[in-house]
């Protein structure tokens, strides 16, 4: 099992009910928990499934130099990038 931290920015309220099944909602949009990769896998394909329009990021805790892994669902500023192997974060300013 390992932590799992999944944010969301406007997705559908079903999505949302369907991660409060298996995630705490600590904060509007931020839910976290102590999945097993199986039902990480599940959650994700929710997402995929049922975001629509909105974007999600989902992090968790693995055997990485960081010490975290990370997928992205959606349009966002922020867009993961591979850097030598390396998971980094590329940020676009507004309006390019």
């Amino acid at each position: 099992m390992a932590m799992l931290v999944v944010v969301t920015e406007a997705v559908p309220p079903r999505l949302r009910g369907r991660l409060a099944v298996w995630l705490l909602e600590v904060r509007a949009g931020v839910y976290v928990g102590d999945v097993s990769r199986r039902i990480r896998e599940m959650v994700w394909h929710q997402v995929n499934e049922l975001a629509e329009n909105g974007n999600v990021v989902m992090a968790w805790a693995t055997n990485t130099e960081s010490g975290f892994d990370f997928v992205t669902y959606g349009d966002n500023r922020r867009m993961p990038i591979d850097f030598d192997g390396f998971r980094l974060v590329k940020y676009s300013p507004e309006g390019l």
